[in-house]
């Protein structure tokens, strides 16, 4: 169980996007699907929709034409009661009751001779008048034959419903039957339709009445309602459409039956609309997904980060307390032997002093790193600037260091530059400082190894420092972090090699303080080799210098202002 916990903990980045991923997999797998099954049956609901839009055109045509030729139709019953009384009674009905839908109003009085039983109202006179040879009476008697037949064989129709004859493709007729007692039918009142009036004015009202009804604004403008007439010539159409063919259609009704209704999309067809709502909803999907799994990350990230960091200031409390302890246990260890004259030798007495010399520069030099760090930590470090020449700067802090080289059996290699270099403008302790950690660095991880290289030189305007060992190395992985604060190369030197994790962090700011860089090369188990590259013109800080001012550093990689 501690196994499990102590991994968990080790790998809680990956544990925690298990933990939120395989879910959201699942919602994802499952909102995916009701995307793919609602694209299929949009189309059908959207064209189940357009459907009903038609029925309920059709309906209101029906609805409207006959309820209007009921009004106009129903002529009183003693309107056919006496030959005198037709003409004045059906005239002031139909005057009363005109529709500019109806081309012509007629009358047919079974009850009269053949060649004036069909009667029809004139407008312009408001009359009834006959006439035998027009088409329009061939045409209303083929259409109340059936009728006349009833009357003669004197059938009672207690039932009288409006009836629509369609003729032929150009002549619709609306007849009511008249019925006097004992529900025997006596005559016809109707009506011929008049088309015109059906196609430019009724039709094209009823159809914008019914889309305003039906469908919001953005759904009108991209709805097409077709009219066909019985030729299948389109008649009516709100926009002239283009060549696709109906999304849905159907006859029209009641006495327009050779007619056909239809509707079409004019700019995007439902299919094309489901198409678009399942891209955009699941680009929205990913795209919400992705946010999500990158927030998680992060948090993840950061909180790894911040249980890493505070596990390497554990360390770094842990380390420093050691390296403090050591210099100082071993200096006063020797401090005593020297007040208590335990040793008379001279030889024995300079040899006791070196040691308390370098335990206490070890000792300067790891409360210098803290005391640099907290300052780069408070943005309060500054570098004083002078013209230097940088190989003598080297060879002092290489004197300065000898001591301890030589107590750890180390032989060292200076290398200096073939030509004389040119002075740079630096912070000359700072310098000095960050070759000391890099020296101090290459000490405690030269494992077996105890040659250590120090080269200067100077190429293409700039001065390289560089410090060699042929140490443990650095995995490739780990070279980009070995700079990092509290950072410390895992090997397995780690927990025998003390150290605080400043040293290399110090370095890398202290040198791009002074607009240069530093490298380092390295292969596991071969040599190791850190370069400082400084450049050799400096025009900022030499006009600083010039000034007599001290200079603050740039913003550093690391985040920190110093």
């Amino acid at each position: 169980m501690s196994k499990l916990t102590s991994l968990i903990r080790q790998n809680n980045l990956w544990a925690g996007l298990g933990a939120v991923f395989i879910p959201l997999v699942i919602i994802l797998g499952l909102q995916y699907w009701s995307l793919v099954r609602l694209e299929k049956l949009s189309p059908v609901a959207d064209k189940s929709k357009l459907k009903d839009f038609l029925w309920t055109l059709s309906s209101e045509i029906q609805d409207y034409y006959h309820s209007r030729a009921e009004q106009i139709l129903d002529i009183p019953l003693h309107a056919f009661k006496g030959d005198r009384d037709i003409a004045s009674n059906a005239t002031h009905h139909f005057k009363k009751h005109d529709w500019e839908g109806a081309a012509r109003l007629f009358v047919v009085n079974f009850e009269l001779d053949e060649d004036h039983q069909v009667l029809f109202y004139d407008r312009s006179c408001h009359a009834l008048e006959a006439d035998p040879d027009c088409p329009d009476t061939r045409l209303v008697n083929v259409s109340c034959a059936p009728w006349k037949i009833l009357s003669r064989e004197g059938v009672a129709m207690h039932d009288r419903k409006l009836s629509g004859m369609l003729t032929d493709h150009k002549n619709r007729v609306l007849i009511y039957p008249i019925t006097g007692e004992h529900a025997r039918v006596i005559g016809m009142a109707g009506m011929l339709v008049d088309m015109r009036h059906f196609k430019d004015k009724y039709l094209p009202e009823a159809i914008e009445n019914a889309k305003n009804r039906f469908f919001s604004q953005r759904e009108r403008e991209n709805v097409i309602v077709t009219v066909h007439d019985a030729s299948d010539k389109l008649a009516l159409a709100a926009h002239p459409p283009e060549s696709q063919q109906d999304e849905v259609s159907m006859a029209m009704p009641y006495i327009f039956r050779d007619w056909r209704l239809g509707i079409r999309s004019r700019f995007v067809t439902p299919e094309q609309w489901a198409r678009r709502y399942f891209a955009l909803n699941l680009s929205l999907s990913a795209l919400m997904t992705l946010v999500l799994i990158g927030g998680i990350v992060l948090s993840l990230r950061t909180a790894s980060r911040q249980m890493r960091l505070s596990q390497m200031k554990a360390d770094f409390v842990s380390n420093v307390s050691h390296e403090l302890r050591t210099p100082i246990a071993s200096i006063r260890v020797f401090g005593e032997f020297l007040k208590l004259g335990r040793v008379k030798e001279s030889e024995k007495i300079r040899e006791y002093g070196e040691y308390i010399e370098n335990e206490s520069r070890r000792l300067s030099q790891l409360i210098n790193n803290i005391l640099d760090f907290s300052k780069i930590e408070s943005c309060q470090k500054k570098y004083v600037l002078e013209k230097v020449d940088l190989q003598e700067v080297v060879q002092e802090t290489l004197r300065t260091f000898d001591v301890r080289l030589k107590q750890d059996g180390f032989s060292l290699t200076f290398l200096p530059a073939e030509a004389p270099l040119p002075l740079v403008v630096v912070d000359r302790d700072a310098i000095g400082q960050a070759l000391i950690n890099l020296l101090d660095n290459a000490v405690k991880y030269s494992g077996s190894s105890k040659e250590i290289g120090v080269r200067i030189g100077q190429q293409n305007g700039w001065i390289s420092l560089s410090v060699t060992d042929s140490g443990i190395g650095i995995p490739h992985e780990e070279q980009g972090k070995i700079f990092e604060k509290f950072y410390r190369v895992s090997t397995g030197l780690v927990h025998d090699v003390k150290g605080s994790g400043l040293g290399l962090s110090l370095v890398k700011h202290i040198v791009e303080a002074h607009r240069g860089n530093v490298t380092v090369q390295s292969q596991p188990g071969r040599e190791t080799i850190f370069t400082i590259c400084l450049p050799v013109s400096q025009d900022q800080t030499l006009a600083a210098l010039a000034r007599g001012t001290s200079v603050a550093e740039p913003d550093s990689p690391l985040g920190l202002r110093t």
